[in-house]
């Protein structure tokens, strides 16, 4: 019987480490009906506890009533069962009892008040203090809305002394700040749970409930970055927790009020059951009331038909949803408040469901694409200066028209308003046609052979409207469309040259612009660079090159003459960028950057600064290969300066990026991430999100992890992992995101999951041709196997390893696996001390070894490699080998002996190392000291402790010269203790 109530009493404790949820429940109730057989009321009592805890910690908080009145029942007929642990459990769920009785409408106001006297009337008995009663009082008041009573209760609670039986200060601290955010205290809260955030209080379930109820104070204190950096860092920890409805419903409401519906949605998705757990009804109002939030954000956009995640088994649209979500969400409310006999948490759930958004789009930096708004009315546009919107399609194409004139970036939005606005509409000249097609196919969004065909149906109509000069640049631009079809750019040359000399003769007759006729050249030398792109070989390419730099000449040749004529600056700058291009293919760098600010210049100059965004771009990309970081950041400000009100999304994106990388490049991380967020934003609008948006979601968490940011960057890295593959991304990037993410894991205390995703990275890298990114990664993962105490895992990790840093040659890092093999081997299951003997015996072989073929100047690292080896077998043999407590002391002593052999080697080897190694030389001597001690030999150990004060004495005071003369102290003082010293 006793080896029976052993393994429930085992079982219970292996059971309160499960993760919460339904089947850590079911074991509790198993778990006491095994208890009840024994007959054994202690272990009763523990099972009840066990319990108790498991239906707290989930979403069945309504079973807790029955087991604790059982098991107060008991106390009060059996006291004598309960020892000092589970009497401090019992008193210490009153508490829970007290705030879960609130969250059940189906109970009597009555009976909570009574309950809470009885709380308060046991603690007084026991000798409590009435901290923990005035917080119980506090919930109670404050969910009836009785706010003069919350406020006598609240400071009752602050006056009142701190015992056993108070919260642990984060979630006292987390309680105190709800309160003040409730009184409309933002600010006061947000200093209030300063500790909690900042890690100083922590418990199982904060900061988590802390980080996830900051949120919105923090958007309405102007914190929007910091709200973001809560989220991230939040969710991951509330995502695994079944009982935290709360702070999910917390963390949904927050999305849905910064224009981040999609993420929204996505967390609700993953718990249908919090739709239907009615265990506790005032959180599943909460997350109700939150749903409903969240389906009128997505019906305003104009999704309401859209199908949406929600109870399992059901099938609803986002408007469908919002309706039950508020209707359950209300009748929910409307029993509290029958109960209650008030309107208060009615009118709470109505003001959460009706809250307006508190910022149109804040970045989140996780993959969420944003649902738009469906527009089906013709979109007016912004014009250089303010001007009226126009009115109807002739106002429309005379906007368009002279916005083309300008040279002005809206002039392609003007274009497709004018196309939507024209569809079907009828009594539109040739010309009005002709414009509307060949504007189509300039948007950029139709394939080459499309757009090729509008080009050259724009083309005819000009011709029909009596406009030669525009019909044409039209073919030319259909010539040049044609070069960008795969194999074709050969063809559209052929087409072009008659063009070209159709142009000029307009142009010299007086029937082409300018502007038309150099448009015709800009687009010839256009059709010669893809060439250049397409070019199979160098030799080819140089040709083409050469051929590409005699068309840019004739293009500068016809429109330098022209100086500023209209749509000539434009033309110039063109073919000055390309003659950068054409110095870039060459080699010449320094060149290439010199010809694109001139370029990015004339634009300038010609007051048309948004046509300098491609030349600033390609500008700051070749300052960057230049390692000219200054040009770089500059020119990349300015490309995204002058764009970014103008450039359509993705080149936004870009834009973004691009600074992004420049800056990530110099260190200067904090504003890399915030441009990289920009990045992933657009990325994300342009539905670029699994290509642009990954990569730029990639460096994020990077360089989150850089900044120290170790939830954030986690968060981040998990989210977008799924969507970087090795065919579309390349296995080097998936490598670098699974390493990150194990090292965002790592800081976080998370040590199995960092070392899965280091394995995943290995087993990518083993197929490269260099190997030391695998030697790295499989001995990163053996550490954090080690710190996971998955032993026999960890064994195979640094044995895979260290044969890899064989074959690599790194004898350093091929010895320290053999070390920590060897302490792996004295762990619980393992080979043992012979075992353990032997790596450190291997290692000390690999390092005599190395030196007996080192060069002079390896000779030192390997003598103090050497020295670590036997400081760490003396460790091992003096703590983990042999001195187990059944060994007599004549045994001790020769383990001693030995293990202080073995250190004596080691403060031998660094000091031969040289002084380079004093601080693991001093180590060595102290350890040694410590043995002689132990050895009772007082003298020696004296002149060890004092070797090291020496060794000090005079030397810079870091914390290595700290901690060594505070332990040499220590050494001299336990001597000094001896009364025989």
């Amino acid at each position: 019987m006793s080896s029976d109530i052993s393994t429930i009493r085992q079982a219970l404790r292996d059971n309160y480490q499960e993760p919460e949820g339904p089947a850590r429940n079911a074991r509790a109730e198993r778990l006491l009906s095994e208890a009840e057989r024994t007959g054994d009321v202690p272990l009763l009592v523990e099972a009840l506890t066990n319990q108790l805890q498991a239906y707290n910690y989930s979403s069945e908080k309504d079973k807790m009533f029955v087991p604790f009145a059982r098991l107060l029942r008991m106390w009060d007929e059996q006291p004598g069962s309960f020892d000092r642990v589970m009497t401090h459990h019992l008193f210490w769920m009153f508490k829970w009892m007290s705030s879960s009785m609130i969250d059940q409408p189906h109970i009597p106001l009555a009976s909570i008040e009574k309950w809470q006297g009885e709380m308060a009337h046991r603690y007084r008995l026991a000798g409590h203090s009435e901290r923990a009663v005035r917080q119980g009082e506090l919930q109670i008041a404050r969910h009836i809305g009785d706010l003069e009573r919350a406020e006598r209760a609240y400071a009752a609670w602050q006056a009142a002394d701190r015992d056993r039986m108070a919260n642990c200060h984060a979630c006292e601290l987390h309680g105190q700040g709800a309160w003040q955010v409730h009184r409309g205290l933002d600010e006061e809260a947000l200093d209030t749970w300063r500790p909690v955030l900042d890690g100083e209080h922590t418990c199982a379930h904060e900061p988590h409930a802390v980080l996830a109820a900051s949120l919105l104070p923090l958007l309405r204190t102007g914190r929007a970055e910091q709200a973001r950096a809560h989220h991230l860092r939040g969710y991951r920890m509330v995502r695994p927790m079944e009982s935290m409805r709360d702070s999910a419903a917390l963390h949904i409401e927050f999305c849905a009020l910064t224009g981040n519906e999609a993420r929204a949605l996505e967390i609700l998705a993953e718990r249908p059951a919090y739709f239907t757990a009615t265990g506790n009804p005032d959180s599943l109002m909460d997350y109700l009331a939150v749903t409903a939030l969240l389906m009128d954000r997505l019906t305003v956009l104009g999704h309401g038909d859209q199908p949406v995640p929600g109870p399992a088994g059901t099938d609803r649209t986002a408007r469908a949803l919002a309706g039950h979500a508020r209707e359950e969400a209300l009748a929910l409310a409307a029993r509290f408040d029958e109960r209650n006999g008030t309107t208060q948490v009615s009118g709470l759930v109505r003001e959460r469901m009706d809250q307006q958004p508190l910022l149109d789009r804040l970045p989140l930096g996780v993959r969420a694409a944003r649902p738009a708004a469906t527009v089906t009315e013709p979109v007016a546009v912004v014009s250089g200066p303010a001007v009226d919107a126009p009115a109807g399609l002739p106002g429309l194409l005379a906007e368009a028209r002279r916005l083309s004139d300008a040279q002005h970036p809206d002039a392609g939005p003007a274009w497709q308003a004018v196309a939507r606005a024209a569809d079907g509409a009828q009594g539109l000249s040739d010309h009005d046609r002709a414009c509307i097609d060949d504007h189509r196919a300039m948007d950029g969004t139709l394939p080459p052979t499309a757009a090729r065909e509008l080009f050259l149906t724009a083309a005819e109509l000009y011709g029909a409207a009596g406009d030669p000069g525009e019909a044409v640049g039209a073919a030319a631009r259909a010539a040049y469309a044609h070069s960008m079809e795969a194999g074709h750019a050969a063809g559209a040359l052929t087409e072009v040259v008659d063009l070209v000399d159709r142009a000029l003769a307009l142009h010299a007759e007086g029937r082409a612009t300018a502007r038309q006729a150099g448009g015709v050249l800009v687009c010839r030398a256009r059709i010669l660079n893809q060439l250049v792109l397409a070019a199979p070989d160098g030799p080819s390419a140089e040709a083409a090159v050469d051929a590409l730099e005699e068309g840019v000449r004739e293009v500068l040749a016809f429109t330098e003459p022209l100086g500023a004529q209209a749509g000539m600056a434009t033309r110039t700058a063109e073919a000055v960028g390309l003659l950068g291009d054409i110095a870039a293919y060459r080699g010449d760098g320094v060149g290439a950057g010199e010809l694109y600010a001139r370029a990015a210049a004339g634009t300038h100059a010609a007051g048309l600064p948004w046509y300098a965004v491609a030349y600033e771009t390609k500008a700051s990309r070749i300052a960057a290969g230049l390692h000219d970081h200054a040009t770089a950041e500059r020119t990349a400000r300015a490309a995204l300066e002058h764009g970014a009100a103008f450039v359509p999304a993705p080149g936004r994106a870009r834009l973004h990026l691009q600074l992004a990388e420049v800056l990530g490049g110099t260190g200067e991380f904090a504003e890399a991430t915030e441009h990289a967020l920009d990045a992933a934003h657009w990325a994300d609008e342009a539905g670029e999100s699994g290509g642009l948006g990954a990569y730029a979601r990639h460096l994020l968490g990077g360089w989150l992890l850089q900044l120290g940011r170790a939830a954030e960057a986690a968060a981040v890295l998990e989210a977008v992992l799924p969507d970087i593959t090795a065919d579309d991304h390349g296995d080097g990037m998936v490598v670098q995101t699974l390493w990150w993410l194990g090292d965002a894991l790592t800081a976080l205390g998370e040590p199995r999951e960092a070392a899965g995703h280091w394995l995943g990275a290995a087993d990518i890298a083993k197929s490269w041709p260099e190997q030391r990114d695998h030697a790295m990664l499989a001995n990163l993962a053996g550490q954090a196997l080690y710190r996971a105490e998955l032993n026999s895992q960890a064994e195979k990790a640094y044995a895979r390893a260290g044969e890899l840093w064989r074959e690599l040659g790194d004898v350093h890092a091929l010895v320290r696996t053999l070390r920590v093999r060897a302490w792996i081997a004295v762990r619980e299951g393992q080979p043992g001390p012979a075992a353990a003997r032997a790596f450190m015996a291997a290692a000390e072989r690999e390092c005599e070894a190395a030196l007996a073929a080192a060069e002079p100047e390896q000779v030192p690292g390997l003598r103090a490699e050497l020295a670590d080896t036997h400081r760490q077998t003396g460790e091992l043999i003096a703590d983990a080998c042999e001195g187990g407590p059944d060994e007599d002391d004549d045994g001790r002593a020769r383990t001693y002996e030995e293990a202080l052999s073995h250190v004596g080697r080691a403060v031998a080897g660094f000091a031969e190392a040289g002084p380079d190694f004093l601080g693991p030389r001093t180590a060595a001597e102290l350890m040694a000291a410590w043995l002689e001690a132990d050895l009772g030999r007082r003298e020696e150990a004296r002149a060890r402790a004092r070797g090291v004060l020496a060794a000090y004495e005079g030397a810079d005071e870091d914390e290595t010269a700290r901690a060594r003369r505070a332990e040499a102290e220590s050494v001299l003082g336990y001597m000094a203790e001896d009364p025989g010293a």
